[in-house]
Formats: C-alpha cells, structure tokens, sequence
C-alpha cells in the first residue's frame, strides 16, 4: 500500500489497496484505521466493488445506520443512495458545511462513500480538520467555549422543507441533541470544534459571566456561535478530491466537516454511503 498525503493538514490517497480484498484482513484494517486517526479522510480510486463489498468493509468498522430522510438501498440496509438529477435543482442539503447527523444523541463515527456516477466537470466534495480548526483559535475564544454546549437539529434543517406536521413529526423521532462546543477524540484524545450546520443555539451561554442584561445574551450568543461555525471556512484547513467513477472517500466523522460542492447542475451525480454508527461526544 502507498500513502499519499494530499494536504499538510487533512486527507491522503491510499493506493494498491482493494476494498473488497481488505475486508478480509484484519492486519489492513488495523493499518487503514491508524491512517484514518492520522489524516482524518482517506481516499481510494478504481474500487470496482459490488454493495455488499461496500457494505462488509464498512461493517469492519461498526454497525450501520440508515437515514431517515434520504432512501438507502432496500437490499442492504445502511447503504444510503446520495441521488441527484436535473430534476432537482433546489435540492442544497448537502452544499453547507456539516459533520454528518450532529442531530442524534451518537453521531456516526464515519462514513464510507463511493462514487457511482458524477459529472464530467464539479461535484467535488471537501472535508475540513476541526482538530487544527479548534487548535488554531485564540486562547481567549477557547477559555469562553470550553464549557458551552449546544443543540444540534435535523427539524431546522432536512425538516425546514416539509410540510408543518411533517417536521414536527421528524422531531418527534429525532429530538434535538445536545453535544459539547469542544469535543474530546474518544481514540486520540485530542480537543477538537464540534459544531456545524446543524448547530442552532448554545444552551448554557446565559450566564453572569457572559450577560449583563438580558438583551445581551441573543446577539452575544449569535455572533460567538456564527464565528465558530465559520472556522470550518478556512482553506489552510481544507482538502478537496475530485471525484472518478469508482472513487472512494472514507473520513472520520468525528473530527471533520464536509462539504458536496452543487456546481454540477443539470448533471447528474449519484453516491452511496455507509454511515458508521458512533458513541456520544464528550
């Protein structure tokens, strides 16, 4: 196997490994694994690999979960089928940086996608290390957020487009979350940023410490919470991968955002993700 990184920060290409193959071999996985801790997002080309090959290395990794608004694969379940068409075109779930389903009490530890068709031109995808994103802030920011926590939604997001007793009834199933602004790396231990497009509010911000009359805590909380979010905006830590048939990407939810580029419109784009169950953020 050849490791490539692609970036000083984020993402490497591993060559002259088939997935399907690697499945099998525990001494791989164990290595594939180390370098997923290291580089945060690993990607694969040529992976000519049925769904449940897709599936069974995925699995190596943690039980499944399905979606409950996008459809997966009625013969195997946790396969998520990420289609788009030119009938589509208000379709934007995807193009907003996010850390995949922060809106269950256990986010996926990560996910395995593979690409099945994309436009000749666009449709990148990028991912961003919120290790460095978090490491990078200054001393001051990281003292105010060290001990804020902050609710995660899917009602005002994948809900915002339905129907009134739709929404409410996907937040009925998914309650709000509630997850540490600072997240430990249950492997690394490392402190990483941990919110994203999900993220709605901070719970325990109205406090004497940061509000002197009420009117403060609103606009206080807004603007800390929108500076937070836009740390995952700079590109010094940022990779972007250019997708090819048969490409794959598998990345650590855990301490990464991504972001589906939507520049490809009206071409058609079709992906499949395994998404691995993970733990609760602390």
């Amino acid at each position: 196997m050849q490791v490539e990184p692609l970036t000083c920060t984020i993402g490497a290409e591993l060559r002259n490994v088939d997935l399907g193959t690697a499945a099998h071999d525990a001494d791989l996985l164990a290595e594939i694994r180390a370098l997923l801790l290291r580089h945060r997002v690993l990607f694969f080309r040529d992976q000519d690999i049925t769904r449940a090959a897709h599936v069974a290395f995925a699995r190596k990794f943690g039980e499944l979960e399905d979606h409950p608004v996008a459809g997966s694969d009625p013969e195997h379940p946790g396969l998520v089928r990420i289609y788009k068409n030119p009938d589509q075109p208000n379709d934007r779930y995807e193009n907003a940086w996010h850390t995949d389903a922060t809106w269950r009490e256990n986010p996926p530890f990560g996910c395995v996608l593979r690409c099945v068709e994309c436009p000749p031109v666009g449709g990148d995808t990028m991912w961003v290390n919120m290790v460095e994103a978090y490491a990078r802030l200054p001393e001051d920011v990281k003292a105010k957020i060290a001990d804020l926590r902050a609710r995660h939604s899917i009602e005002s997001s994948f809900g915002a487009a339905m129907t009134m007793e739709k929404r409410l009834a996907l937040k009925a199933q998914f309650p709000d979350a509630e997850h540490p602004v600072v997240r430990t790396h249950p492997e690394t231990g490392e402190k990483l940023l941990f919110v994203n497009a999900f993220t709605t509010h901070f719970t325990n911000y109205h406090t004497p410490a940061n509000v002197r009359f009420g009117q403060d805590a609103n606009p206080g909380a807004g603007q800390l919470l929108s500076y937070l979010v836009s740390q995952a905006y700079i590109p010094e830590f940022q990779v972007r991968f250019r997708w090819q048939k048969n490409s794959v990407a598998f990345w650590d939810n855990r301490s990464t955002q991504h972001y589906a580029v939507m520049d490809y419109p009206p071409c058609h784009r079709k992906m499949e993700r395994a998404g691995i169950v993970g733990d609760r953020p602390f």
